[in-house]
C-alpha cells in the first residue's frame, strides 16, 4: 500500500473511509450514486441500451427504475469494498451470509477440488468471506482461492490484492491459474476456487454461444474445462440481496452428466439468468458485455 508517493493522499483517504461506520458510509454512497448517476452519467447509455435490450417487453419507467437501482447498488459496492481495509470477522459474518458450505466442506473433506461458478451481481468482492462459514481453515486444511486479472496499476492492484485476501483467500493470476491448481493437487492440498464466469471469453479461448438475456452470447468456457481437467466439484453461487448492507449466497451443486461438452457451461448461463432476473439491478449492467456481435456460426472458435 506504499507504493509510489503520488497515490499517498489517496490511500490516506481510502483508509480514512474504511473506518467511518456503515450508516455514514451510505450517506457517502447517496451522495457516489448522485454524482454516478445524476452528474457525471457513468457509462449511463451502455447501462439503458443492455438493459432495453435484455428486456424488450418491459415498460420504460421499470427499465428506469432497475437502472437507478442498479446504480444504487453500484455506489454501495464501492463503499462496502474499501470497507474491507477496517471491519470485523463477526460484522462481516453479519452481513454476508451463506448457505449450503457444508456441500463444498464434504468434498474437499474428502480430498476433491471445487470450483465455483460466479457472477459479477451484488457485492462479489465480499464473497471470499465464505472461510468465516467454512469449517475447514484457510490456509492449513484448504486453499480458499480466486481467480483474477492484474491491474496496470500497480497501486491499485496492490489494494485490490489486499481486498481481497481480507479473510485468508490466495488470489491466483489468470494465466497461471491452472498451474497453481494443478500444483496444490500435486501437493496434497484441496482447493476451492471462485470464476467470475460473466464476462466475455479471453483472447484465444473456444467460443460457446448461448442465448442469454434475449443476445446469442459467447460464454467463458475456461472454468468448465478446469473443472473437468481437475475431476472438481462444481458449484453454483447464488447471490441476493435481502436489505442494503446484507448480502446471501446460496451454494447449488451442479453436479451433473458431463458426457456432452459445454454441460456445466450452459447450466452456469442459465442459473446466471435466473438469479438476474430476481433482482435486475444486482448484476453489473455497464460492463459492455454485447459490444461485438456474436453469432450461432462462432461456435467452436477462437475468440
Amino acid at each position: 500500500m506504499k507504493g509510489n508517493w503520488k497515490y499517498r493522499p489517496l490511500g490516506w483517504m481510502v483508509a480514512a473511509i474504511a473506518r467511518l461506520p456503515f450508516g455514514v458510509l451510505y450517506g457517502v454512497a447517496d451522495f457516489l450514486f448522485v454524482m454516478l448517476y445524476f452528474v457525471v452519467g457513468y457509462r449511463k447509455k451502455t447501462v439503458r441500451k443492455n438493459l432495453e435490450e435484455s428486456f424488450p417487453d418491459m415498460a420504460e419507467k421499470d427499465i428506469r427504475k432497475i437502472e437507478r437501482g442498479f446504480f444504487r447498488n453500484f455506489a454501495d459496492y464501492i463503499v462496502e469494498t474499501i470497507k474491507l481495509l477496517h471491519v470485523s470477522d463477526k460484522t462481516m459474518k453479519r452481513r454476508m451470509t451463506f448457505s449450503g458450505v457444508e456441500i463444498i466442506d464434504e468434498a474437499l473433506e474428502k480430498g476433491r477440488p471445487v470450483v465455483c461458478y460466479f457472477a459479477h451481481l451484488g457485492n462479489w468482492e465480499w464473497a471470499p468471506s465464505i472461510t468465516l462459514w467454512s469449517r475447514l481453515e484457510a490456509g492449513k486444511q484448504a486453499e480458499f482461492c480466486q481467480i483474477y486479472r492484474p491491474l496496470r496499476n500497480e497501486w491499485f492492484d496492490s489494494l485490490m490484492l489486499r481486498l481481497r485476501s481480507r479473510f485468508g483467500a490466495v488470489s491466483l493470476p489468470k494465466k497461471r491459474a491452472f498451474l497453481d491448481l494443478l500444483r496444490y493437487r500435486k501437493e496434497g492440498v484441496p482447493t476451492v476456487t471462485g470464476f467470475m464466469s460473466d464476462q466475455k471469453p479471453s483472447h484465444g479461448d473456444t467460443i460457446h454461444v448461448v442465448e442469454f438475456l434475449n443476445h446469442p452470447t459467447a460464454v467463458i468456457t475456461g472454468t468448465e474445462t478446469v473443472c473437468r481437467r481437475l475431476g472438481a466439484l462444481p458449484v453454483y453461487w447464488h447471490m441476493s440481496k435481502p436489505r442494503r448492507g446484507h448480502y446471501h449466497i446460496d451454494v447449488i451443486n451442479m453436479d451433473a452428466d458431463l458426457s456432452r461438452e459445454y454441460t456445466l457451461t450452459d447450466m452456469y448461463a442459465r442459473l446466471l439468468e435466473k438469479n438476474i432476473r430476481e433482482n435486475p439491478a444486482l448484476w453489473l449492467w455497464s460492463h459492455k458485455r454485447w459490444k461485438n456481435p456474436v453469432t450461432y456460426e462462432m461456435n467452436g472458435q477462437k475468440a
